[in-house]
């Protein structure tokens, strides 16, 4: 038996690239076990993964935690929101998932919007306008390109929904997910009916949506997973929304989160509605709303571009009036889904290093650009931008923050936000608190606030200059297959 002082809880982070789970002290928030396994992901316009990887990635991660693991009271998964999982009646993939950052359905997010009153109906609706990553936009895509994957479907998943399914055999989801599927009303808080018709999805193919602080299931037998029969199971929830729990956020702290995708949120008591799409309207996991807006070009895009200069991710010069518009997977801020990535200003003295950093300043101007959209009015834009993700480590991430930001920046210790977070709301089907609540007795957002710099003002006006220039030349398909 562990030495933890109250009683376990298992904490998942079903992300892109892998599956990463903590087992937590949910009396202290101590982190008394870890695993962690990798996923496939495709390359190319698809990106595309088997769920039935999520799944064995969740046992062999279960597994590095040995016999912590076992005496878990509770558990709940977050996961990387708006991937589409088809299923057929016996539960089985019906063809490889369809992930986030998936942006062959560009086209058909367009088609919705003008089809269904435009983006402001869109934004009113559901919170949020249509992107090439919205659940909406893939099953509208499927329909058109693969219609017999479509008729073998009698379940639409997420992906955290499909791991909570296996665990429970109920199919379930939360406000936080679905809030990012695109049909999901956020004025009501239920499945739209006018937006399924329209796309031809049968509502009963859908999980019903669990309640903040609901009990989704038990675990069931039959599942060579390390818990007992009957553990509990949270309602899980996107990633994001998990982090926010993580970190115990209260209204108004801005996040600045630096992974494979760059992501600017902040808890807001209003219902976010912006019809120019920069903002996604998303529900949080216990009741409020998390708008948020999201880049497909980040920590990926900024290490390629260091793999193809021959350099260490840190090795990096003043740009000195170089401008890289990182765009290598299209980009979803600014709206750019068949963009590629921009290079101007390059001289014979051009040094790699000044490309690197330009390369970063790309990158979080696309974010900081979001940020007062993000931010309501009751927000404190003086407090310090809290820097998570797997960039939030890296000294040049850091300072490209400060610098463009002009603001304080935090960064802290604990690691693996959304876990944490998936673990808090764990812990609290156990002791009935609010999940945000549990995560601030923690104490998960200490860490240490490195002073604000001037702004670059002259850097961030360049880059706004060759976006808007170079807008023609972005928006063009350069898809040729």
């Amino acid at each position: 038996m562990s030495a933890a002082e109250g009683p376990l809880v298992v904490g998942v982070d079903t992300s892109t690239q892998s599956t990463k789970v903590l087992v937590v002290d949910a009396a202290t928030g101590q982190v008394v076990a870890s695993g962690q396994a990798p996923h496939t992901v495709t390359s190319g316009a698809g990106r595309e993964s088997d769920p039935r990887q999520w799944w064995d990635a969740l046992h062999e991660a279960l597994r590095q935690c040995g016999d912590a693991a076992r005496e878990a009271a509770a558990v709940s998964i977050g996961g990387q929101q708006h991937g589409l999982v088809t299923l057929d009646g016996h539960g089985e993939p019906v063809r490889p998932a369809l992930l986030w950052n998936d942006v062959r359905s560009a086209p058909q997010a367009r088609r919705l919007t003008e089809e269904l009153g435009g983006a402001k109906f869109w934004a009113e609706r559901t919170g949020s306008v249509p992107a090439a990553s919205f659940t909406v936009t893939k099953w509208a895509w499927l329909a058109e390109h693969e219609p017999e994957a479509l008729r073998a479907t009698k379940a639409v998943r997420l992906p955290h929904d499909y791991l909570t399914e296996r665990l429970t055999g109920e199919g379930t989801t939360d406000r936080g997910d679905a809030s990012g599927t695109g049909w999901w009303a956020s004025a009501t808080e239920a499945y739209d009916d006018g937006i399924l018709a329209h796309v031809g999805l049968d509502p009963a193919l859908l999980p019903r949506v669990v309640r903040p602080g609901e009990v989704a299931g038990t675990v069931r037998d039959g599942h060579d997973l390390p818990f007992s029969k009957g553990t509990l199971v949270a309602a899980g929830t996107g990633d994001n929304a998990a982090a926010a729990l993580g970190l115990g956020l209260r209204p108004g702290a801005p996040v600045l989160s630096l992974g494979t995708s760059g992501t600017v949120y902040a808890v807001s008591k209003r219902r976010p509605t912006d019809p120019t799409g920069t903002v996604a309207g998303f529900a949080d996991a216990h009741g409020a709303w998390l708008p948020l807006a999201c880049t497909l070009n980040c920590t990926l895009a900024v290490d390629r571009v260091a793999a193809l200069l021959g350099l260490d991710r840190e090795a990096v010069e003043p740009a000195a009036g170089l401008t890289l518009l990182p765009y290598l997977d299209g980009e979803r801020t600014p709206n750019l889904p068949n963009a590629s990535g921009l290079l101007h200003g390059l001289r014979h003295d051009t040094t790699a290093g000044q490309l690197l950093q330009a390369a970063y300043d790309g990158a979080v101007h696309s974010l900081l650009g979001a940020l007062d959209l993000v931010l309501d009015e009751d927000a404190d834009r003086s407090a310090p931008l809290l820097l998570i993700g797997g960039g939030a480590r890296g000294a040049a991430w850091q300072q490209t923050v400060r610098r463009l930001s002009g603001r304080p920046v935090q960064i802290p210790d604990a690691k693996e936000l959304v876990a944490l977070g998936a673990a808090a709301q764990a812990a609290g089907l156990l002791t009935g608190e609010d999940p945000a609540a549990v995560a601030r007795r923690w104490n998960t957002a200490r860490g240490p606030v490195l002073d604000a710099v001037e702004r670059d003002e002259a850097a961030l006006a360049r880059i706004a200059g060759v976006l808007s220039d170079a807008s023609p030349l972005l928006e063009r398909d350069t898809d040729t297959h």
